[in-house]
């Protein structure tokens, strides 16, 4: 598929689900994107192979046509990107990759059952069919995964990994039995569990949540907000109001899934505090345009996270940090990494401004701070939101001074090869 088939194609800035076909209509590869456009874009950029691999090189050079399907959230993508890898197996998504690499979101066969992401090598070999109700993937990124479940638990609270209240005889009716409440685990505390632990949800009621998560992980989203309209109506025609409200906050979350703060303040789940989930932040290191290199570091719930690490070898010919930062951001958001919450930059309002384009460039709205230096290369001034910088203050200089770090342990590592082939 060329670059100017794509040009003229009219594809919308909406989150969805695109699908390369061969000239046989059949379907090569499956991707879900933020916003459409941007993401189909970045296929035809030059650097495409060093980016994404041979395989999807060829795949784009095989593909004749592109379908989409629009979703009304990112979520919602992330769920029909799964369900349709796994009915159609495209060959650029399943080749050269080990299922045992992917993330699966299991319902347990229990009584009150749990909702686990599992990956592949651990379902594979632990895990029997008996053990499982429901099963849903494969996902390719299980951190994405992951933010995607946090959502979908604060729509519907449950169970993970407490235990439920053990059964216990009633003493005014011997034959009856009821439950014995335990204190209810720090997730019920917060509203994340419906208090299996605790015993203050029946069997019937949490098979409801259960209903409700596989249909929504079905991808039958307008299915299950009919149900819970009826569901409402009913609690209210009984006077069952506080049920009723839930009903209508759970109704007025799936309809608004891409405002997140929405379905915070809806459901008053924790955040973690202070922390921000993922924050990323990025330096380049160089001797006077020599060597140049650039990295991004992360942290994830406050702590260095060095699986998620990356190093680039900067290659444009522009100078100055402010075009390495461009092409380093432009590579990182040309992959579909796991999204952070906060970007952290080495430098001031210019350094700024350069990820903000490339932001908008991918379609995407991320917070972005930078930390300005003294002539010694200490903080000396945290610009961005104030409330961010003052909140996260912590983090942002602990993220900004392990990219730093990194970025000149990746260039001294680079020059001293440099200087040794030189020698030889």
């Amino acid at each position: 598929m060329q670059k100017s088939d794509f040009e003229r194609m009219t594809l919308p800035k909406s989150p969805g689900v695109y699908f390369f076909r061969d000239g046989r209509r059949r379907i090569l590869y499956i991707g879900k994107a933020t916003n459409l456009r941007a993401r189909v874009r970045s296929y035809f950029a030059k650097d495409i192979r060093e980016s994404r691999g041979a395989l999807i090189e060829k795949m784009v050079n095989d593909a004749k046509t592109l379908d989409w399907q629009e979703t009304d959230s990112v979520l919602e993508a992330l769920i029909l990107e799964a369900n349709l890898i796994k009915k159609y197996q495209p060959p650029a998504n399943t080749d050269n990759k080990d299922n045992k690499s992917f993330n699966y979101l299991v319902i347990t066969q229990e009584d009150f059952p749990r909702v686990l992401i599992v990956r592949g090598r651990e379902l594979f070999t632990k895990w029997s069919d008996a053990d499982i109700k429901y099963l849903f993937g494969p996902f390719p990124q299980g951190g994405v995964l992951k933010d995607a479940l946090k959502i979908v638990r604060k729509i519907f609270p449950f169970r993970d990994r407490c235990a439920p209240a053990s059964p216990a005889r009633a003493k005014s009716k011997p034959n009856a039995v009821a439950r014995t409440k335990n204190k209810p685990c720090f997730n019920a505390q917060i509203g994340l569990c419906p208090g299996v632990c605790s015993g203050a949800i029946s069997k019937r009621e949490y098979a409801r949540i259960m209903r409700n998560i596989v249909l929504f992980f079905k991808g039958k989203k307008s299915k299950l907000i009919t149900q819970l309209r009826k569901e409402m109506q009913i609690r209210a025609q009984k006077e069952a109001f506080e049920q009723a409200a839930t009903l209508r906050n759970q109704i007025f979350a799936l309809e608004h899934i891409n405002d997140a703060h929405l379905i915070g303040e809806a459901f008053r789940a924790s955040s973690g505090g202070n922390v921000f989930s993922r924050i990323e932040a990025y330096d380049v290191a160089h001797i006077s345009e020599t060597a140049r290199v650039g990295v991004m570091v992360v942290l994830e719930d406050g702590e260095p996270a060095k699986r998620e690490y990356r190093k680039f070898i900067i290659q444009t010919k522009a100078q100055g940090d402010t075009a390495a930062l461009y092409e380093i951001m432009t590579r990182r958001f040309d992959n579909e990494w796991q999204l952070p919450k906060l970007i952290v930059v080495d430098g001031g309002t210019a350094q700024i401004n350069v990820a903000k384009r490339v932001l908008k460039e991918h379609g995407y709205e991320i917070q972005v701070v930078g930390v300005v230096k003294d002539d010694k290369h200490r903080p000396k001034e945290i610009r961005g939101n104030r409330m961010i910088t003052r909140t996260y203050e912590k983090q942002i200089l602990l993220a900004n001074a392990e990219a730093h770090r990194f970025a000149i342990k990746f260039h001294r590592n680079k020059l001293r090869k440099k200087l040794l082939n030189n020698s030889i």
